[in-house]
């Protein structure tokens, strides 16, 4: 549907583009079909930039074109988000030709912040509609005007029944408790952080660190570490920069009234991105960053969302803005190595992680970065010795140690290391108990190698309860009961792997192997030649060939 809505867009803009060029005049003088000709080129170089997630080129493109066909509104509205997106000073005289346009009132209200104009920021903050997700941003908004004007009781007023309401109490309280705290009201300002607590049962990053910082200025320096090492169970890559956070940890995360606007925006584009409304959720992070440059947790958000749709230079510059003193900043180095990688050069990444292990040579995270790059590049046997130097750094292995244990036991594996392998993921096993992904790739090597086919099927068993919608773990589940012979009940569930995941290679070919057995031939044929299509590993694509110019399976053994 969106994609629909775009489409229709698109179309009525190149057809008022158009119909502007039939209208004009050559008797004027000039060459009206070229400036015609020029805007539509233009428009279109635009979105073009756009689509490939370059604004600042898109927006190049569209202020041309408007500057050639200024009374189209349609396009005077591409070009101001495009502007917001590249985060370009143009979005404010744009939006003052969009009276109606929502962002452009924010981002009318934004300048007037940053010029002190507080009730002017307000007074917009007001006209906002309450409809959809505005309803709760709005009061969060007119809360940080009041408090940026000097009226802090006004602002906890203005977000009190929010903050009653338990639906949404533990967003409210947050920012209401550093709306008081900004304030010098640290009583109501205890109460209201923990109330957020309380309600906030799963914290991110950025309210841990919110949290923990009320702790540690309010001499609970314990409770804020705690805080603040409950994130790397969640997240694992965090782990590097806990020293850091520590270090930080007296700081106050919004020590002004605009950082707390900031701070609205970035949460109302955590939860869009959550709803993976990507578009709005960027413009949100965007709207933080003009406001906040050295915001780094938006900037973490924006480029997983660039990243998570292939913008990949994009995701990288956006993290390369982030100042090498903000305690997350080694997080952030991890992720641009990762980006590198994606960006088709490993040894550059590789290089990277090397300078970071000898940075941070407690963490074992530059090293386990380092062997997935390799595990990935299909060297398992070097990917085994980087996760050995990243496995020697951990002097008393944790919860969040699970994933090195893990990742090694696959490397080991292929590589053909088997007794190896297993005695990692039970040791993954014994940090993290019934950890889905370990008890997967566990059981489905032991069902793969035909031992232990009982003991094999309870872990997938375990792992499918706990990921019911997993295609890879709901196709291991098949794979076992297709080797214990329970060829009926294999097809069922193999079925339904491959509706959960109809372009994987492997879960085809498996399928195609239990229709063979419960004597669909045709299907089978069927299924191996679409497994064929769908990048198999070369040592399937061989078993897949020899299949369909046989007519049988064979032997029935695939990797996973």
């Amino acid at each position: 549907m969106q994609h629909a809505r775009t489409a229709r867009r698109f179309v009525l803009i190149a057809l008022t583009l158009l119909s502007a060029c039939a209208a004009a005049d050559p008797s004027r003088g000039g060459d009206s079909g070229r400036v015609a000709s020029g805007v539509i080129g233009n428009y279109l170089a635009g979105r073009f930039a756009m689509s490939e997630g370059d604004p600042q080129t898109a927006a190049n493109d569209l202020l041309k074109a408007v500057a050639q066909a200024p009374a189209n509104p349609e396009l005077t509205l591409e070009a101001f988000l495009a502007c917001v997106n590249a985060g370009r000073p143009e979005a404010a005289k744009l939006a003052r030709q969009l009276p109606n346009n929502q962002i452009a009132q924010l981002v009318l209200a934004d300048a007037d912040i940053k010029a002190g104009r507080w009730q002017d920021a307000e007074t917009r903050f007001h006209a906002m509609p309450r409809q959809g997700m505005s309803q709760l941003l709005q009061p969060l908004l007119v809360a940080w005007a009041e408090q940026g004007d000097g009226r802090t009781d006004t602002a906890l007023s203005t977000l009190r029944p929010y903050v009653e309401n338990p639906r949404v109490r533990g967003l409210f309280a947050l920012q209401a408790a550093m709306i008081a705290d900004l304030g010098n009201r640290p009583e109501v300002a205890a109460a209201l952080y923990r109330g957020a607590q309380a309600s906030l049962a799963d914290p991110s990053l950025r309210v841990a660190q919110i949290l923990a910082s009320w702790q540690a200025r309010s001499n609970q320096a314990a409770e804020a570490q705690h805080t603040l090492g409950a994130l790397e169970a969640a997240a694992p890559d965090l782990g590097i920069a806990m020293p850091g956070l520590l270090a930080n940890v007296m700081k106050r995360p919004v020590p002004r009234a605009t950082d707390g606007i900031a701070e609205a925006y970035f949460t109302f584009g955590a939860l869009l991105r959550s709803q993976d409304a990507n578009d709005f959720s960027l413009i949100m992070l965007r709207l933080a960053l003009d406001l906040r440059p050295d915001f780094a947790a938006a900037r973490l958000l924006a480029a997983d969302i660039l990243g998570s749709e292939h913008h990949l230079q994009a995701a990288y510059q956006i993290l390369n803005e982030v100042p090498a003193t903000d305690p997350i900043a080694p997080v952030v180095q991890l992720r641009r190595a990762a980006l590198t990688d994606r960006m088709g050069r490993p040894d550059d990444a590789m290089r990277d992680l090397e300078r970071m292990a000898r940075e941070y040579p407690d963490s074992p995270l530059p090293d386990q970065q380092r062997g997935d790059i390799l595990r990935m590049s299909l060297r398992f046997t070097e990917a085994v010795a980087a996760y050995d130097k990243g496995i020697a750094r951990i002097t008393n292995p944790a919860s969040a140690n699970w994933v090195l244990y893990y990742d090694r036991g696959i490397a080991e594996e292929r590589s053909h290391q088997w007794e190896k392998a297993k005695a990692d993921f039970q040791h993954a096993l014994q940090l993290s108990p019934d950890q889905p992904y370990v008890l997967n790739y566990l059981g489905y090597s032991l069902a793969d190698m035909g031992h232990q086919l009982e003991e094999a099927r309870q872990m997938v068993q375990t792992a499918a309860a706990r990921r019911p919608n997993d295609g890879a773990i709901t196709d291991s589940l098949g794979w076992v009961l297709f080797r214990q012979g329970h060829i009926q009940e294999a097809v069922n569930t193999l079925e339904r792997a491959v509706e959960l995941e109809p372009e994987d290679s492997t879960i085809n070919h498996h399928l195609g192997d239990a229709y063979f057995a419960a004597g669909r031939k045709v299907e089978a044929q069927y299924q191996w030649r679409r497994a064929l299509t769908l990048n198999p590993t070369p040592d399937d694509a061989v078993k897949l060939e020899a299949k369909l110019n046989t007519g049988h399976p064979g032997p029935v053994l695939s990797g996973q």
